[in-house]
């Protein structure tokens, strides 16, 4: 299943195949934001084996492709150590040439969408000051700030937090 979010871009369901290309992405993003230390989703062991991880129930992860090149991901599951009506908005990144078109709006609504489909009553997220233009992007569709963490993520060097209702 493949849809369209424009600009000739095109969002689907994470595949095997797509793992090494998606762990690179990651890398790269993080590193263009400093985020490369310990307490950063860099090293998460599900980097190695996204489609793995996100196989999982309640879980999805999307990539984003252009011109058959992978240029973005995003994706949720329940939150570690919070309520199971509680999802986390994971790893969400693009590289530039994917940015500032909407791109990341419409798979953001697309994630909100699904989430509700698996019964989750809140999405929560954690992101970094140097990520601004994420940031607003989340405030525009609703995340509200939270003084810190929920559930037990291990992402300790991250410094902002956010929740969304999905009940609205």
């Amino acid at each position: 299943m493949n849809l369209c979010v424009g600009n000739g871009v095109s969002l689907r369901p994470i595949e095997r195949g797509d793992d090494a290309s998606v762990a690179s992405l990651i890398r790269s993003v993080m590193t263009e934001f400093g985020a490369t230390g310990e307490g950063f989703s860099l090293h998460d062991p599900e980097v190695r084996e996204m489609s793995t991880a996100y196989a999982a129930p309640r879980s999805e992860y999307w990539v984003l492709e252009s011109k058959g090149e992978l240029v973005g991901g995003a994706g949720f599951a329940p939150l570690a150590g919070a309520a199971p009506r509680i999802c986390e908005l994971r790893k969400m990144y693009f590289l530039p040439s994917a940015r500032g078109a909407g791109t990341g709006r419409r798979v953001l609504e697309h994630l909100l969408h699904r989430a509700r489909a698996h019964a989750f009553e809140q999405m929560y997220l954690e992101s970094l000051t140097a990520m601004d233009r994420a940031v607003r992007l989340y405030r525009t569709v609703g995340f509200e700030e939270l003084p810190g963490a929920l559930g037990a993520t291990g992402h300790t060097a991250c410094n902002r937090f956010m929740v969304l209702d999905l009940r609205r």
